[in-house]
């Protein structure tokens, strides 16, 4: 059981014992943390916060505790109930909010819950915010509202339709020239909120919609992070079907991940490459991902006379980067697309619409055709468990060291650029793990580089 307490919000497992594991009590402390902040920013004495979950089983639990926690501190509260990670992103602007709670564990297994932290934009806050935020909850250094001063509650379930809507509007999609491409598609929604806004979408645009735990129940029926290993079924489905393609997001529908006509899994790194191409051709501009993401969105953007900038991991630091250089798309390879016209944050569901969009411009060809055209690389994830003796960033710079002559980057953990292909070793913000990315021009190289890696690790940690 593990809490992790991070400058990006707070995630841990639910039940044991308090700053432990993810307790009511941590609940509490981290959005009272949250709050005061809030108040010690604002210039005015109402302040309004947006609060949605995903489907997982203790999202109601979390969701009564923040909500009533946002309350007494004098916090107005829109609560959207159901959403997703992007639909909650985009109701704080839109309600002229002051920030937004998205209660969510991503990719983590049912056991897991957290708390993720939006500013007025609606966008993730930075390290320094919160780091105040971390230091505030470890102090809890709060002061409750009085009873006249009590925050009010107000329910909105019109979101999933509002969210749909801004996707529609966007300039680059036009549901006419999707309907009339006919697509029929598989939708894995994890049993979460996905499987209820991918398909209202998807029907907006008018694409024929075979739904594969699409009931928002919680009970996730794979492990809901959408990787090749956990995806059988509807690998199985689209080809049973004779579906155009099969769509995958996570619980909270900030990543996406594509499934070709053959039954083949298309790439999480490519959902952005396919999305670049299309935005690319209509709009001359810059693209920017995380140093784990594939060299082949940099070969596209070139390609389309644009330059390409990585950012350390994380969306809020994607986003600054993508702010600093203009890009007009950019995400991470894990399948987040960020399309700045929509908003900064990572959304399936703009994913999904400018997929779909550049299928139904290519008149004929198949998704398989669609990434086998593209530049073709192979990436190998691995981790390793962390245990409380390793020193990982006294490990990190050996490899560095050792590793010296190469092209180095460690703006993020450390990257090894090779001729050929990288190696990316960091340790993770969400997890007790260090992360092990590689890419190489076949996958048994980049899985050979992978594990040669974590051999080498395994030496100098001595384990």
């Amino acid at each position: 059981m593990t809490l992790i307490k991070s400058i990006s919000g707070i995630r841990g497992t639910i039940g044991g014992t308090p700053n432990d594991n993810l307790t009511p009590i941590d609940t509490v402390k981290f959005a009272a943390a949250y709050g005061t902040w809030l108040k010690s920013q604002a210039s005015k004495d109402r302040l309004k916060v947006v609060v949605g979950r995903d489907a997982r089983l203790s999202g109601e639990m979390v969701q009564h505790l923040v909500v009533a926690t946002l309350t007494g501190l004098g916090i107005d509260v829109v609560n959207l109930n159901l959403s997703t990670t992007p639909t909650v992103e985009i109701a704080v602007p839109l309600e002229a909010a002051d920030g937004g709670i998205i209660l969510t564990a991503s990719h983590n297994p049912k056991q897991w819950n957290a708390l993720k932290l939006l500013n007025e934009k609606g966008e993730f806050l930075n390290a320094e915010e919160g780091a105040i935020i971390l230091d505030i909850a470890e102090k809890e250094a709060f002061e409750f509202a009085e009873i006249d001063d009590l925050g009010v509650i107000t329910k909105n379930d019109a979101y999933f339709d509002i969210h749909i809507d801004e996707v529609l509007n966007l300039s680059l999609v036009d549901a006419s020239v999707i309907k009339a491409a006919g697509f029929k598609v598989v939708v894995d929604g994890v049993n979460s909120t996905g499987g209820v806004a991918i398909p209202l979408l998807l029907e907006a645009l008018g694409v024929e919609v075979i739904k594969l735990y699409c009931d928002p129940t919680g009970h996730f029926p794979h492990n809901p992070e959408p990787l090749k290993e956990h995806l059988g079924d509807i690998c199985a489905l689209v080809v049973a079907k004779e579906a155009d393609f099969g769509i995958v997001v996570d619980p909270d529908v900030d990543r996406l991940a594509f499934v070709s006509n053959t039954g083949e899994m298309f790439g999480e790194e490519y959902t952005l490459v396919a999305c670049a191409d299309y935005v690319l051709s209509k709009t001359k501009g810059n693209t920017v991902s995380n140093l784990s993401s594939s060299r082949a969105l940099r070969d596209i953007t070139e390609k389309h006379g644009g330059n390409y900038e990585a950012a350390a991991v994380g969306e809020v630091n994607v986003v600054a980067k993508m702010k600093a250089v203009n890009a007009i798309i950019g995400g991470e390879g894990n399948g987040g697309i960020i399309y700045p016209e929509s908003h900064y944050g990572r959304d399936s569901l703009v994913g999904t619409a400018l997929f779909l969009m550049l299928m139904a411009e290519k008149k004929g060809i198949t998704v398989q055709e669609l990434r086998d055209s593209y530049p073709s690389y192979f990436m190998s994830k691995k981790k390793i468990e962390l245990t409380p003796e390793l020193d990982v960033d006294g490990i990190l710079k050996t490899i560095a060291e050792k590793y010296k002559e190469e092209e180095i980057t460690t703006i993020d953990g450390v990257k090894i650029d090779f001729p050929e292909n990288w190696v990316h070793l960091r340790k993770s913000n969400t997890e007790p793990i260090i992360r092990i990315y590689t890419e190489a021009k076949n996958q048994n190289k980049a899985n050979e580089l992978a594990d040669r890696f974590i051999e080498e690790i395994g030496v100098i940690a001595g384990i």
